[in-house]
């Protein structure tokens, strides 16, 4: 038995025969280099994107969108190589975190606390109202409920960055991610369009107005967008309200991750039901940038307005890489059978939340 084991080790190739030092450099080489490509691609339909939402009338659609609906087309009927899709995962993934990250500095949580206290309860509220009515009416609809999860948290809480944040969460799938982010980018763009027709006629003050349109619209693009007719005062309570609802990301997903810890998903093992939970990484990153942004406000420290534009600017690429990778994995001819339904949900949610909101705030 000796003389047959030490037969086994001489004969044994050692690693460097089996796999010569010039092939394990050509092979790191080639990762490279399918790295390179794969995030150079989405790189460049992020900035053809953001070139184009430039342009009169792209403006109102928003960079992510442009990118996203343009990668999607750009998969069903050209393709990429296979082998740039680790690099196309990696923007997808790994940059739309740095992304949520750098969001956080966007988010000044003591003057949300000082001044906003009060629309800490309605975005609460929104958010409650948005995922569970979304949900309520996917099943009576019997549409896919995973899909309008996303919907119905991208419509509650802040769109493109709110699904990005709750999707490791909830481990939706990737189609499923770029799928709601662009029917919330749809909805929310027309549905702002809405709110600065409507603007005129309605008996509002503009403070009234800039508060309904942060407490109901989906993202802070869309906020912005249909405030700004009405004047600086209503975009600068618009945009507090519409951050009293991205304050509370942070709980909700939370929230998400103890529930789906606690609820493992069917055939898991008893070593997966008792794992703990994964801390989202990117949160924590989100919430420590919101906390120096808020700190230093007023100090030494505190960053410039020219340094926060770059920051906007470096963190919609970014947002705009992430969206460019997730189209591209998108199949829609699959999704297509699927999203209808979730789509109407969300639809009719959308509507219901602008009137409910707009009667509280008129009757206040």
């Amino acid at each position: 038995m000796k003389a047959e084991i030490n037969a086994m080790m001489m004969t044994q190739p050692s690693s460097e025969k089996t796999e010569p030092q010039g092939a394990l450099s050509r092979h790191a080489k080639g990762h490279a280099a399918a790295w390179l490509g794969g995030v150079a691609l989405t790189a460049a339909f992020a900035s053809a994107a953001y070139a184009l939402a430039m342009l009169p009338g792209f403006s109102r659609i928003g960079p992510m969108a442009i990118a996203l609906i343009a990668a999607v087309l750009f998969r069903q009927f050209v393709g990429y190589p296979a082998f740039l899709r680790i690099g196309i995962q990696f923007s997808s993934k790994q940059l739309l975190r740095l992304a949520i990250i750098l969001f956080g500095l966007k988010l000044n949580m003591t003057v949300l606390l000082e001044q906003g206290t009060g629309l800490l309860l309605q975005a609460a509220a929104t958010i409650l109202f948005s995922a569970l009515f979304t949900l309520l009416v996917a099943r009576k609809l019997k549409a896919d409920m995973p899909l309008s999860l996303l919907l119905g948290i991208g419509t509650g809480i802040c769109g493109a960055a709110a699904i990005a944040a709750v999707s490791p969460i909830l481990k939706a799938r990737g189609e499923d991610t770029a799928a709601s982010v662009g029917l919330v980018a749809l909805v929310g763009t027309i549905a702002a369009l809405a709110y600065t027709a409507l603007q005129p006629l309605l008996p509002l003050s503009a403070e009234q107005y800039g508060i309904w349109a942060g407490i109901s619209l989906h993202e802070i693009a869309h906020v912005a967008l249909a405030a700004e007719p009405a004047g600086q005062d209503a975009v600068a309570l618009a945009l507090l309200a519409k951050l009293s609802r991205v304050f509370l990301l942070v709980p909700v997903s939370f929230i998400l991750m103890a529930i789906m810890n606690r609820r493992p998903g069917k055939g898991a093992s008893t070593q997966e039901m008792k794992a703990r939970p994964e801390v989202p990484w990117f949160l924590l990153g989100f919430i420590a940038l919101s906390l120096f942004g808020s700190m230093t406000a007023g100090t030494t420290l505190e960053l410039s307005a020219r340094a926060l534009g770059s920051l906007s600017t470096i963190t919609t690429i970014l947002l705009t890489m992430a969206m460019v990778g997730l189209g591209l994995n998108v199949n829609l001819r699959e999704l297509r059978s699927r999203a209808l339904r979730p789509l109407l949900a969300m639809i009719i949610t959308s509507v219901l939340l602008s009137i409910l909101s707009l009667l509280f705030i008129m009757w206040r």
